[in-house]
């Protein structure tokens, strides 16, 4: 009797768990009901981030947020101790924008810091109302000849606390070495009436790392708006967040001064260009030129070049063929050793020598694979989040694609023979196997998504 009365109870406990699974419902976009205000500004600093100088050698810069109250504040630095007292700090005065969200008004401050020693470890602070941030430490960039770990992180876009954080929270624990972070752009969804929300949670689910590391982003499509939708005045717009949520370099082309940047980070010279301005703005051609020149002084064993969309598309009914008229001749000319993309949702490496083209994706939303991706790359992954280790020391550049629990996808190393070129040597061992989307449709009801 005892024995039929289990059985009952746990058939009803199974029937209820199958209905609940049957019922569940799609995962709105932030974690922030509607009417509450979670990320408004205060006169304590928040969304601090630090960025890479054009010479990440001798400079970073930092971007933070307040309150109006905090006009001008101050950056405070110094070489950082194992004492609480370390000693007199040097003080920069920051400039302010002012940008006003469904949070309320804010300043954005930022503060470039410069003259300093290479290969040092710096202690610094940012200023609020009568108040400061905690101390952050930054290690400056070393000599060209010394080991870099850097980290790469494709769309993060959607639910970002919920189910990015997760996976920058692996990035760092695989990776604790690592000094700098790249992320291959539509950071948020936006236009959603939300997006200072969504900034917020970027920043939340990143936690540490944008302080501990320098950062730097590509713009995606996301990070732009439609203005005059649906009219014949419709024209792509850079998104009020992007210019002041990150101090980045102003070395960029005039036509997309606040997208494009580059920078030197040890060995390693990294070209950030537009995609989106490429493609809907008509910059392509003149991006082609600015990239030029930024590759051919490049004094520097590797180069990356970082863009959001993909010069060739994983996903089906996607071509973006001014990419590869403009700007795919300069990167062959000078031989760039990678190129670094998002906006697919999808991983997938296009089979061939250097450059290696590689599209991943490390946020919730998926989508699926064309058949044209399954014959020319390898390895590809549907449903996945990723992130990227990549490992410089010397002449060789390792490189690791990781899952959000951590286990190998893809690696693979590139060797420079010196006159012979660099060579791709391919590392099978550990790697788990081919992921691909199981699921019918999502909850949404998408066949052509896998998740969102």
């Amino acid at each position: 009797m005892k024995w039929l009365l289990a059985m009952l109870l746990l058939g009803t406990c199974t029937t209820a768990l199958a209905q609940e699974a049957t019922a569940r419902q799609p995962e709105p976009n932030t974690r922030v009901p509607q009417g509450v205000m979670r990320y408004a500004p205060s006169g304590f600093p928040d969304r601090i981030v630090a960025s890479p100088a054009q010479d990440a050698r001798t400079g970073f810069s930092v971007a933070w947020r307040t309150d109006t109250t905090v006009g001008a504040p101050l950056l405070e630095i110094v070489v950082a101790g194992d004492s609480p007292d370390m000693g007199d700090q040097r003080r920069i005065t920051a400039t302010s924008v002012a940008l006003k969200t469904e949070n309320g008004s804010a300043h954005h401050h930022r503060a470039d810091v410069d003259g300093l020693q290479p290969d040092t470890l710096y202690a610094w602070r940012v200023q609020g109302d009568r108040t400061w941030s905690a101390w952050h430490h930054t290690r400056t960039a070393a000599k060209a000849s010394a080991p870099l770990t850097l980290l790469y992180f494709g769309d993060t876009q959607n639910k970002n606390v919920s189910l990015t954080t997760r996976v920058v929270r692996e990035a760092m624990r695989h990776a604790p070495d690592a000094r700098l972070a790249l992320y291959a752009g539509d950071l948020v969804s936006g236009g959603d009436g939300e997006d200072d929300n969504e900034w917020g949670e970027w920043f939340e689910a990143n936690e540490v790392l944008p302080t501990s590391l320098v950062v730097a982003p590509a713009p995606g499509n996301h990070e732009y708006f439609e203005e005059f939708e649906d009219t014949p005045q419709e024209r792509r717009v850079l998104g009020a967040h992007w210019p002041v949520t990150f101090a980045l370099p102003g070395n960029g082309l005039a036509e997309a001064k606040r997208t494009t940047y580059w920078f030197d980070y040890q060995d390693v010279r990294v070209v950030v260009i537009d995609g989106t301005s490429a493609l809907d703005l008509g910059t392509a051609k003149a991006q082609a030129a600015w990239l030029d020149q930024a590759l051919a002084s490049n004094p520097h064993r590797w180069s990356i070049v970082l863009t959001h969309q993909p010069f060739f598309s994983p996903r089906e009914g996607r071509d973006n063929v001014p990419l590869r008229k403009h700007l795919l001749p300069v990167i062959s000319k000078h031989k760039v050793d990678l190129v670094l993309q998002g906006h697919d949702h999808v991983y997938g490496r296009l089979k061939s020598p250097p450059p290696v083209f590689v599209v991943s994706v490390t946020g919730a939303k998926q989508y699926r694979l064309s058949d044209e991706a399954r014959r020319t790359m390898r390895p590809v992954a549907e449903d996945t989040q990723l992130f990227q280790v990549l490992r410089f020391d010397g002449p060789r550049l390792r490189y690791e694609a990781r899952t959000a629990t951590g286990r190998l996808y893809d690696a693979f190393d590139l060797v420079d023979g010196g006159e012979r070129g660099k060579q791709l040597v391919e590392r099978d061992e550990d790697r788990i196997d081919e992921r691909a989307c199981t699921r019918a449709e999502t909850l949404k009801g998408r066949t052509d998504r896998c998740w969102e």
